[in-house]
């Protein structure tokens, strides 16, 4: 059996795969279907994931595994919160940014 057609322009999308986060004791956090780290300090690490923008919060936050590959991200420290963005978040950054920094 043939591939289906599709109309020239017409990209294939890709099933998203599974978004998940774990966290432990609120000393670690695993986080999969990371698509990209936005940024992070001792204070915040923000990442892109399939489900919407990722922030989040603690004190003595460090990275200590990113592999954009498969899609994991794992973050150590005392953690204090987690919060979403919409995807479309990312390009208004102003807004973005300024809550981060209010």
């Amino acid at each position: 059996m043939s591939a289906p057609l599709r109309m020239p322009g017409e990209e294939k999308k890709r099933s998203p795969s599974k978004h998940s986060i774990t966290i432990d004791k609120r000393e670690s956090i695993n986080v999969s279907g990371v698509t990209d780290v936005i940024s992070f300090d001792e204070e915040s690490v923000i990442a892109e994931t399939e489900m919407g923008i990722v922030i989040i919060r603690g004190i003595n936050l460090h990275v200590k595994r990113i592999n954009l590959e498969i899609g994991e991200l794992s973050v150590t420290g005392e953690i204090d919160g987690i919060s979403y963005e919409n995807a479309g978040a990312i390009g208004k950054s102003k807004s973005l940014m300024g809550r981060l920094f209010k």
